[in-house]
């Protein structure tokens, strides 16, 4: 037997007269006549075979029945204006600005980025990978969202994750050895090649900038060939390469934060991106790949 389907319209008529206790206050409510109220009701009841209130001259009473329809309405009706927001958010149009470091853009964002476009096909994305702490600067004004790496401790923009940079090398060379220490590094303003020099010189290690390369790929191939070592995120080390400990003579590196950056009032399709975002790297666990 086909059981019958619960009209979203009797619905609403149902909650406004059990939130009110009155025919005529709900009816003022929807802004129909009594009468009118009353037919949907006793259509409702009809279809499910059961009277919903009890009324007398003074009050209106929910029935047992009426008592437990009450959150499935509430639930029915919260479900289907998900759904219609859903949709109609599905037609939003728009331009984002992403900026992001160049691990990140490389290997974490473009599966979420494509999940995101089968959400929200009419949002254009422009991805530009490299420095961020250039990018920030031009928050607004080049880019509506940046994800940003930031020592602990960082007062702005929202945490998203932490990472742990870790000293590389390649798995067949023992570079870390050689004195003074040959390090392949990125420009200036990277935070990597700050924390690098930093703890290298606290510890009186003598190093030589040996390579310096914008592209994350160049700097691990220069690493794996045995030329220099590097500094990864642990989660993104390569099999190409070997975390070092300070067991290998290397000092100890602080801890990162990423952090999510956006421009002032930003667009619904930046809001959309980046609530996406931010729920995508809550839910994708950071590969581990100690020192060992």
């Amino acid at each position: 037997m086909t059981l019958p389907m619960l009209d979203p319209d009797l619905l609403r008529a149902f909650l406004a007269v059990a939130d009110h206790r009155s025919f005529t206050r709900a009816a003022a409510r929807l802004n129909r006549t009594q009468s009118a109220v009353s037919m949907q009701i006793r259509r409702l009841e009809m279809r499910v075979a059961a009277d919903l209130f009890r009324r007398n001259t003074t009050m209106v009473e929910l029935t047992q029945a009426g008592e437990s329809l009450v959150a499935y309405a509430r639930r029915i009706l919260a479900l289907n204006e998900e759904a219609v927001g859903k949709l109609r958010e599905h037609r939003i149009e728009g331009r984002v600005r992403l900026g992001v470091m160049d691990d990140y853009g490389s290997h974490v964002l473009p599966a979420m980025l494509a999940r995101f476009l089968t959400l929200y096909p009419r949002i254009h994305i422009e991805m530009e990978t490299g420095l961020t702490s250039t990018m920030l600067g031009r928050l607004g004004e080049s880019y509506d969202l940046v994800i940003a790496m930031h020592a602990e401790g960082h007062e702005h923009g929202e945490l998203l994750r932490r990472e742990q940079p870790v000293w590389a090398a390649s798995a067949s060379h023992e570079a870390w050895l050689i004195d003074p220490l040959p390090v392949a590094l990125y420009p200036m303003g990277c935070l990597f090649r700050k924390w690098a020099i930093e703890a290298l010189d606290a510890v009186r290690r003598p190093w030589r900038l040996a390579f310096v390369s914008h592209n994350l790929a160049t700097v691990e191939a220069v690493a794996a060939q045995g030329l220099a070592v590097t500094v990864v995120k642990a989660s993104f080390l390569p099999h190409s390469l070997r975390g070092l400990s300070p067991r290998d003579g290397l000092p100890a590196l602080p801890g990162a934060e990423i952090r999510l950056h956006a421009g002032p009032s930003p667009t619904r399709a930046a809001a959309l991106l980046a609530d996406h975002l931010r729920e995508a790297l809550a839910m994708a666990p950071a590969r581990s790949h100690p020192p060992r």
